[in-house]
């Protein structure tokens, strides 16, 4: 909480870990801050010139871990059930089949609804002044739900309408804020469209040091100082690959990206990704957590598995 003592004193960080602060470009991509936390500590910290400890940069898509977050503190207080049909007004007309979709299924991007480009851009929503309810409950199912893994903006804006209606019917209203400020995350700031609706797809702006906060929250299982904000199960919930997967190199859990195949890095390593580069890696076996943020292109992108792993080699486990 807070930054004062956040570091650990030189000469006890992590020196292997001297390399990747002086060069972070040669794991590829334009980082611009770069954090490993150790035991929660900081024990390694770059920051591109002109940036700070205070520069909060936009998430991407890191915020649909932060959606699903908000949902397990919602389920931990009783006023959510992700298994359960997920609350959307507009689906619940007499014989519409998106009325089957549970929340559990939009957070694991199997909803099955029609994705009109892969990741169904959202550019109307993030630029275009147009709502998140107007934009997301428009389209209709193409697959049955559970059966097709379709990385989605929809699904993740869908699970965060669900659980702000939700939340009104435990009568307590949706606050990021409030949340994220009991975890030290004070430069932390969600988006939200005109009706209200908050827009946790991508719109998130952040710093480095907020995200490994959120980070040491998985680490430790869902506790904070001494109080439960995530059930019990949560974080093997978010990190277990349950239903459809996408093709590639990491696996997909409910929110959250897995690491489980990559070469050198720990079967427990899961996290956060967004556009250009964004980063978040919690490791509970090693009691690390990873930021990297970036301004990575098509030309310039950064290789996260390379960076873990080195990460990892570096780590002394004792």
């Amino acid at each position: 909480m807070g930054d004062k003592n956040a570091r650990v004193p030189a000469p006890h960080a992590m020196p292997p870990l001297t390399f990747v602060l002086a060069d972070p470009g040669s794991f590829g991509g334009r980082t611009s801050a770069l954090l490993v936390v150790k035991r929660g500590r900081i024990v390694a910290e770059y920051h591109q010139e002109g940036d700070g400890i205070h520069t909060a940069q936009r998430t991407f898509s890191v915020a649909k871990s932060m959606a699903v977050t908000l949902i397990g503190h919602a389920a931990q207080q009783g006023a959510i059930d992700v298994k359960a049909p997920a609350m959307i007004a507009e689906w619940q007309s007499p014989g519409d089949p998106r009325a089957a979709i549970t929340t559990e299924q939009l957070m694991r991007m199997a909803s099955g609804l029609t994705s009109d480009t892969a990741g169904n851009r959202t550019d109307a929503i993030y630029m275009g002044g147009g709502s998140v309810r107007q934009w997301t409950t428009q389209w209709p199912l193409l697959a049955r739900p559970g059966t097709r893994y379709r990385y989605a903006n929809n699904d993740t804006l869908l699970a965060t309408l669900s659980l702000k209606t939700a939340r009104q019917k435990a009568g307590a209203p949706l606050d990021p804020a409030a949340f994220f400020d009991r975890l030290g995350m004070t430069r932390t700031f969600v988006e939200h469209d005109k009706d209200g609706d908050y827009i946790l797809s991508s719109q998130v702006w952040t710093t480095a040091r907020d995200l490994a906060r959120l980070g040491l929250l998985y680490q430790n299982d869902g506790m904070w100082q001494g109080q439960r904000l995530l059930p019990e199960d949560w974080r093997r919930f978010v990190t277990a690959p349950n239903g459809p997967q996408p093709d590639g190199a990491f696996g997909y859990g409910a929110g959250f990206w897995l690491l489980d195949k990559s070469d050198g890095i720990p079967a427990d390593a899961f996290g956060a990704f967004g556009n250009r580069g964004q980063y978040l890696i919690v490791i509970p076996s090693r009691e690390l957590v990873i930021v990297r943020q970036g301004y990575d292109d098509d030309k310039q992108r950064l290789d996260i598995a390379k960076l873990v792993a080195a990460i990892v080699a570096a780590d002394d486990p004792s």
